[in-house]
């Protein structure tokens, strides 16, 4: 499912420990499935009339270009991307089918995969579209080597520690010798993970983040904070990582 797009005033805060004990998986499914399946409502009522959907799409893609020498597929092997947190379909859409050459998508949100399925026909026919797993993020099992690149946005903060942590060993599992895995989201202004009661999720610190990659075994091989965003969100930054090679 999507994480919301998040603006400073909307969340509550806690100790770390405490914020993990909170996010409850359910409550998230029965908010996100309550919300239209639209671009509004996937980034929680920035869409089309504010800047965010374009100035996504801008930074996302210019951050990749920085990274273009940095990854490549294995030869032989379709560039496959996989899209988690999908929604509708939005970053696939509008940017990762055209650094990819085949996409899979990840979203347990009924009334978006239906959604999805309707954006996403075009390039279906184009032969650009691969799976639609309707499953949680963390109830994924990583085919190994498919992806050249895994794609994670607003998503990853409807899960607690440990289970961003087996999420990433099986980023590891699936990604190509070659590849990359690229975290966007948003970060608190403080070294604190905060709690959203709303759509049960948390904001993770930008420490919080690096910790965590650390400790399951990935390297940030760059990093860039989104431009062009209200001022009124929190600070939204990308990760590019690789897992650490013995």
């Amino acid at each position: 499912m999507p994480g919301k797009i998040v603006a400073e005033n909307a969340e509550t805060g806690g100790e770390e420990e405490n914020v993990d004990k909170l996010i409850n998986y359910n409550d998230a499914i029965s908010y996100w499935t309550d919300v239209p399946a639209t671009v509004d409502g996937v980034l929680g009522g920035f869409g089309e009339a504010t800047s965010v959907p374009r100035a996504d799409v801008v930074g996302s893609s210019t951050f990749m270009r920085k990274l273009k020498t940095r990854w490549s597929a294995e030869p032989g092997k379709i560039k496959y991307g996989i899209d988690f947190g999908a929604g509708i379909g939005r970053v696939t859409r509008d940017f990762l089918h055209k650094v990819c050459d085949k996409v899979d998508l990840l979203e347990p949100v009924e009334p978006f995969v239906q959604q999805m399925r309707v954006e996403l026909e075009p390039l279906r026919k184009e032969g650009k579209i691969g799976e639609i797993y309707d499953i949680p993020m963390q109830d994924w099992k990583a085919e190994e080597g498919r992806y050249a690149l895994i794609w994670c946005q607003w998503c990853c903060g409807h899960l607690p520690d440990d289970a961003f942590l087996e999420w990433l060993n099986q980023c590891k599992r699936g990604l190509q010798q070659d590849g990359l895995l690229i975290v966007k989201e948003n970060n608190t202004n403080s070294d604190d993970d905060l709690f959203d009661p709303e759509d049960s999720s948390k904001t993770r610190s930008d420490k919080n983040f690096r910790r965590l990659f650390k400790q399951a075994g990935w390297k940030l091989i760059a990093t860039d904070l989104q431009k062009g965003v209200p001022r009124e969100l929190f600070p939204i930054r990308m990760y590019a990582l690789k897992p650490t090679r013995d």
